[in-house]
């Protein structure tokens, strides 16, 4: 039988060149290439997105890269989990090709002034509780996809404002790369996978899957042509009574524009962030 791959089965590249070295010689050999961006703290959620990947392609990067430009002035960069090592274990176990690894001078080297901003997508939603957030994250990924220039890369549905912004960012700036979202991993009890999750206490946790069931139970309500403001009063009411505050947004929009809508006629999506405690967790599901 054989053994299950080592840590160091991973390759780990810290630099543009050497990423760029590494895919130009996958490609010399007529193989494919995926990435998968992700701030690292991985969890079956990343993993998935890995497992599609390699469904999709016969090459797999992971970039781990915890960006300081999405993260606001009152926001939890500083505490944001960093576990390399427990990161690079994982990827070696699901089979992942290699690692990059970019630290903030390759990012954001010194007289860097360039930002890609996206408007009208990050209008609404985070965008107001969050400003600069969506500038960061269309910036970071531009990058990343210009490095590597993989043939696809893939990112999770939960964060579904972020996968519209990227997919346009994509397509006005003409970058070559397809770019797929996957549907959200939860727990058994309906909670969406996300790194932060581990700073919820025992009872906030206990309290935490309402949010999906809220979700739910505004998508039924309004699936049917139903006007979208009742719905949403009584999920905000909810959400409230469990213990969540402030709710930053509870939304039903359009798929494409995240236009919100008073009546659902074609695909939307019922959208929420909310806090629970100290802990901001947001959620979406298709209608």
């Amino acid at each position: 039988m054989t053994p299950p791959p080592s840590p160091s089965a991973v390759l780990r590249l810290g630099d543009v060149s050497a990423l760029r070295g590494r895919v130009r010689d996958w490609r010399r050999a007529g193989e494919t290439v995926a990435l998968v961006p992700t701030m690292g703290a991985l969890h079956e959620g990343h993993l998935a997105l890995v497992r599609h990947a390699q469904e999709r392609c016969r090459r797999v990067i992971v970039s781990i890269f915890v960006n300081p430009t999405q993260f606001g002035p009152n926001e939890d960069f500083s505490r944001y989990p960093r576990v390399l090592e427990d990161d690079i274990a994982l990827l070696a176990e699901v089979g992942a090709d290699a690692a990059y690894l970019p630290d903030v001078a390759t990012m954001y080297p010194p007289g860097f002034a360039t930002t890609v901003t996206v408007a009208g997508l990050t209008e609404g939603l985070c965008g107001p509780v969050r400003p600069g957030h969506f500038a960061g994250v269309a910036t970071v990924v531009t990058k990343l996809l210009l490095q590597a220039l993989p043939d696809l890369a893939l990112f999770g549905e939960k964060d579904f404002q972020q996968l519209q912004v990227i997919r346009r960012a994509a397509r006005d700036l003409d970058v070559p790369v397809a770019i797929e979202g996957v549907p959200t991993v939860r727990e058994a009890d309906g909670l969406a996978l996300s790194s932060r999750n581990r700073y919820l206490s025992t009872e906030e946790r206990h309290a935490a899957p309402t949010i999906h069931a809220v979700l739910q139970r505004v998508a039924a309500a309004v699936r049917g042509g139903a006007a979208t403001a009742p719905a949403l009063a009584e999920g905000r009411a909810a959400l409230e009574a469990a213990g969540f505050g402030p709710v930053q947004y509870l939304s039903v929009a359009d798929a494409e524009s995240l236009a919100p809508l008073e009546r659902v006629e074609g695909p939307a999506r019922v959208l929420v962030a909310a806090y629970l405690g100290r802990t901001r967790l947001i959620d979406n599901v298709a209608v």
